[in-house]
């Protein structure tokens, strides 16, 4: 079974949102399922509480335990595929990661043929409906992994 990172900027709304989705949804499919953040606080916090709630409204959870953590070089080496939120984000991962694990790296909107291309929209600065559309988006990227997974066509590990 294979490891899977989820990226975004603080990992505190939309990548610990994703780790909770993928979690329940890709549990069978990935060992490690974790989250991360490009310009994560070093000291960790916890997730955004309007992320918590629209995660609480679609029945997901987080360990209560959970706190942000920031993205390393040493950490993109420990996943099979680290997906991340932005475009800017696959680029200041590949920035740190060493060449050979640039494959890797990947919009997590690639997966998911209508959205392809897209950044995942950071809810933080908008309304709480902002937050459900990210989960929306989130369930169907975890889906489009797990079909793909069923059917043979995504490579890990």
């Amino acid at each position: 079974m294979a490891s899977i990172l989820l990226v975004c900027t603080a990992n505190i709304c939309r990548s610990p949102m994703a780790e909770a989705i993928f979690r329940a949804k890709l549990g069978d499919v990935f060992k490690t399922v974790a989250s991360a953040g490009v310009h994560a606080d070093p000291r960790g916090g916890p997730v955004d509480a309007r992320a918590a709630a629209a995660l609480d409204r679609h029945k997901y959870s987080l360990d209560r335990k959970w706190r942000s953590r920031r993205v390393d070089p040493e950490t993109l080496g420990q996943y099979d595929l680290v997906l991340a939120m932005e475009a800017e984000h696959v680029d200041a991962l590949r920035r740190k990661a060493p060449p050979d694990l640039h494959a890797r790296i990947l919009l997590l909107t690639d997966f998911v043929p209508e959205l392809a291309g897209q950044d995942v929209p950071d809810p933080y600065f908008g309304p709480v409906t902002g937050f459900d559309v990210v989960v929306g988006m989130l369930e169907r990227a975890a889906s489009r992994l797990l079909a793909e997974s069923r059917e043979g066509r995504l490579k890990l590990g």
